[in-house]
């Protein structure tokens, strides 16, 4: 679904004097958005045909540190230039910023203006493209969690991140009068998303102290990645408006429930939902089964763009409502894939794996690959599992470490030939770089525990 401002539309706004700040955000290896901030009328007169950004964006960590070992970008390549380039579908006016628009670009290479090969952006275009080619819309939806603080984001970095408190005081997960005590922020962010031409259905609070949950519209595989990331965007910038802060970590505390990115999926036909089979016991087509079927084969190894951080595994707890086996089932949320909607038009598959800290492009990339494998080598489906399953026995595990699960997806054959070595090698060095930076730094958790007792 298109974005709520045209261009012709935004000219008109600028001439007014109603938008001054035009912002040109691309998503980065960790699907933040990144870009400049145009005064409105350069915009207009030029800028939206491109402009340029450094190419360390994309090689670099969540401190921005330049990582060396990456092959698209380095000192010794001097670090140039990429092409950003304005999509102008996806203009929108940003309600909690005065006088300001923003659009997505995507990443051109300087030279050949052909798409960076490992912009996430790009490499979700290309798994649309290929569905698209085979006759499937991909159409998906991503659930996001997250924690608000009582105090604001600078706050608790001047105290080291210590004592964090959450805004809300016990477990408020549906209940009305508990959210209505963080109302003030969630209003804000669900109107003010609204307001960005993002299809808000709801926000709830979730089952941990201060966690909340946020849900956009059911929607086309690269919509739903852009809103995904312009959601987290706003959440943080309205929360920051408000004093207060917001994270989207998969696991904040080992006291805590992590917080999850549920990924919804299902692939359209002709405007019919493919995965429907009306005389099947539980309405799954064909199809479908062998779409799940090649995420259940491939689970293991697209782990890594599902848990991309160290920080990831820590939220892989039995009774946490994260799954620990990669196997699927009917409405069971002890499953990593939950099938939904059976029997009806909105029967679809949930992957449950993601942390609330995936970059959504490529956790979607990657479930479309391993789907759209399925279906090309029609993998026969698996039982569904059923019980507790957290504790079934001989089943697929989801990778307990960054580590296995970044030599899995180093090994993975269905990966390379989905995405391309040069990605594959590009996210897999991601990985390792958290994994060496791990593995240097002392923690407080070694001070506390060995200071005195060693």
């Amino acid at each position: 679904m298109p974005a709520n401002l045209t261009f012709d539309a935004l000219k008109k706004a600028v001439a007014a004097g109603e938008i001054d700040t035009v912002l040109a955000c691309f998503p980065d290896m960790q699907g933040r958005l990144m870009g400049k901030r145009f005064v409105a009328q350069h915009f207009v007169e030029s800028a939206w045909e491109e402009t340029h950004c450094c190419n360390y964006l994309l090689a670099v960590d969540v401190e921005m540190y330049t990582v060396p070992g990456y092959k698209s970008a380095s000192w010794e390549k001097g670090y140039g230039d990429y092409v950003l380039k304005p999509d102008l579908s996806t203009l929108r006016r940003v309600p909690w910023l005065d006088g300001t628009a923003m659009v997505l670009c995507d990443l051109l290479d300087h030279h050949t203006h052909e798409e960076v090969a490992v912009s996430p952006r790009a490499i979700l275009k290309r798994q649309i493209a290929r569905a698209k080619a085979m006759g499937f819309d991909a159409m998906m939806a991503t659930e996001l969690e997250f924690f608000l603080f009582q105090d604001s984001y600078d706050a608790l970095n001047d105290r080291n991140y210590q004592n964090l408190q959450p805004l809300g005081r016990h477990n408020i997960d549906y209940s009305i009068f508990g959210t209505t005590k963080e109302e003030s922020v969630m209003r804000a962010i669900r109107n003010g998303l609204w307001g960005a031409g993002i299809p808000i259905e709801n926000s709830k609070g979730e089952a941990e102290v201060g966690q909340e949950e946020i849900n956009a519209k059911y929607s086309d595989a690269l919509d739903t990645c852009d809103m995904h990331a312009i959601i987290k965007n706003g959440v943080k910038e309205i929360a920051h408006q408000q004093g207060r802060a917001a994270t989207f970590m998969a696991k904040y505390s080992h006291e805590r429930a992590g917080s999850s990115s549920h990924v919804h999926q299902s692939l359209w036909k002709g405007g019919k939902p493919a995965f429907r089979d009306e005389k099947d016991p539980h309405g799954m087509s064909d199809l479908m089964r062998h779409y799940v079927a090649g995420q259940l084969a491939h689970a293991r190894e697209i782990t890594a763009l599902l848990a991309p951080y160290i920080n990831s595994y820590k939220r892989f707890v039995v009774g946490m409502f994260a799954p620990t086996k990669a196997v699927w089932s009917f409405d069971n949320r002890t499953a990593g894939f939950r099938v939904c909607g059976e029997n009806t038009r909105a029967i679809r598959v949930e992957c449950r794996i993601g942390g609330a800290d995936l970059n959504p492009y490529m956790a979607c990339a990657g479930l479309l690959a391993a789907g759209l494998a399925g279906i090309e080598r029609k993998l026969e489906l698996e039982p569904a599992n059923t019980g507790d399953i957290y504790h079934a026995k001989r089943v697929r595990e989801i990778p307990h470490t960054l580590g296995e699960a970044a030599a899995l997806m180093q090994k993975s054959k269905m990966l390379r030939a989905a995405f391309g070595d040069e990605v594959v090698d590009h996210y897999v060095r991601a990985a390792h770089w958290e994994i060496e930076e791990q593995n240097r730094v002392v923690t407080d958790w070694e001070v506390k525990r060995g200071f005195e007792r060693l």
